[in-house]
């Protein structure tokens, strides 16, 4: 038999308003709420409440039917503060039972590879948070985009949880498959699901594009891809953004026509089944053991870090938020570590990224900036206006005056 593993990412980030150097020192309110709240509602419009209708309705007319969700804390802030009915649909999700939330940090941040302490200290943030409006306690973990080494899986496993995603890429595979459960390096009983990035970003990247091959993708035809698994693994990880639906691949796709249909198609094989990531975890014993020495993620072509930290805007951006952050954390003030805590989440340093090709349009998709060097400038002049609020002594040098960085052979001035 062959199991689907559905994991779909909601995260929405605290996006920063155009915050010029005239403004430091004079204003403490770095994030523009208003395109923030528009965002929200957007993204409710045509992703969350249509798909949570159509999940809802799925797990109605299946059993068997099963899905897990990984939601930011950022991104459930802003649901219960300008969209509660899209946190209320969740919450109907949930209630069915067949519904797991996982554990991530709270921030969408970088924490893990700069200060453990705050890794920490934000996981349990959202594990309170999910327990609070959900009455559930997640036991499997996904850090996030998927960076994940073999450190991370060690670390998690310390923090009590069971199961821990990664991308299934093929420089990690090499000949195995991702269609099995596999075992952390270095770990007791932590397991390891990995995505099938193939079958996932058919749906998620190529499902709209008339020169594919393959298209029109239609829920047949995918369920029966699915089905050819049978004898040749267990478990199909199916993970990717949620905004996939109706968001990425627009509502004229006939994305949700796919959605509604694609649970019947892979139940027609009586071996199929779909169960949560915990479950498959439980379910099936670990094929092998997976040594990941260096950092990987599900972003970009090199899946690496370079999405976030492949040039020295992004590298020295976070460097000194990391710096500064010592000082934030050792004074006794909410507001300015919450600031700070903001600042930390990823989007603001994918929105600097560089890279061209496919993946800089796919970066410049998602920022709202219209240039990598507008994202840090806004960065760096509302991260040092935190620095001195928090004494910082040298605060951002870079900054300091009239801005210039060295990119790529580039000199922004």
């Amino acid at each position: 038999m062959v199991s689907v593993c559905c994991y779909f990412q909601v995260h929405q980030p605290h996006r920063l308003r155009r915050y010029s150097v005239f403004d430091i020192g004079r204003s403490r309110d770095y994030f523009d709420h208003r395109k923030n709240a528009e965002i929200i509602a957007k993204v409710a419009r045509k992703c969350y409440l249509p798909a949570n209708a159509v999940l809802l309705e799925l797990l109605r007319q299946h059993p068997e039917f099963k899905v897990t969700f990984s939601i930011s804390g950022v991104a459930l802030e802003q649901m219960r503060d300008h969209a509660p009915e899209v946190l209320r649909s969740f919450q109907d999700l949930v209630a069915t039972g067949r519904v797991e939330l996982l554990a991530e940090t709270y921030y969408h941040s970088l924490a893990f590879l700069y200060d453990r302490e705050e890794f920490r200290e934000q996981v349990a943030k959202h594990v309170a948070l999910v327990q609070s409006l959900f009455g559930v306690t997640p036991t499997a973990f996904r850090n996030t985009e998927l960076i994940y080494n073999n450190e991370l899986a060690h670390h998690v496993e310390k923090l009590g949880f069971k199961t821990v995603l990664a991308e299934g890429w093929d420089q990690v595979l090499g000949w195995r498959s991702p269609n099995f459960v596999y075992k952390s390096k270095g770990t007791g009983a932590l397991k390891l699901l990995l995505k099938n990035y193939r079958l996932s970003d058919d749906l998620a990247f190529r499902f709209s594009n008339r020169g594919w091959s393959e298209w029109p993708l239609t829920a047949d035809k995918y369920g029966q891809w699915i089905a050819n698994v049978n004898g040749n693994g267990q478990v199909v990880n199916l993970f990717m953004d949620y905004e996939t639906f109706g968001e990425h691949q627009w509502e004229d796709t006939g994305i949700f026509e796919f959605l509604r249909h694609f649970p019947a198609e892979v139940l027609k094989h009586p071996d199929n089944d779909f169960v949560t990531v915990s479950e498959a975890a439980e379910r099936y014993s670990a094929a092998d053991e997976v040594d990941v020495h260096h950092y990987i993620s599900w972003a970009d072509v090199e899946r690496d870090l370079s999405a976030w930290l492949g040039n020295g805007m992004q590298q020295g951006a976070i460097q000194e938020l990391y710096r500064i952050g010592k000082a934030v954390k050792g004074m006794d003030d909410p507001d300015l570590l919450e600031a700070w805590r903001r600042l930390t989440t990823s989007d603001h340093f994918y929105y600097m990224c560089t890279k061209w090709f496919n993946d800089g349009d796919v970066h410049k998709y998602f920022s709202p900036y219209e240039s990598p060097y507008d994202a840090y400038i806004s960065y760096m002049n509302a991260l040092n206006d935190l620095a001195l609020r928090a004494k910082v002594r040298g605060a951002s040098g870079f900054l300091s005056a009239k801005p210039s960085v060295h990119v790529a052979g580039t000199v922004l001035a």
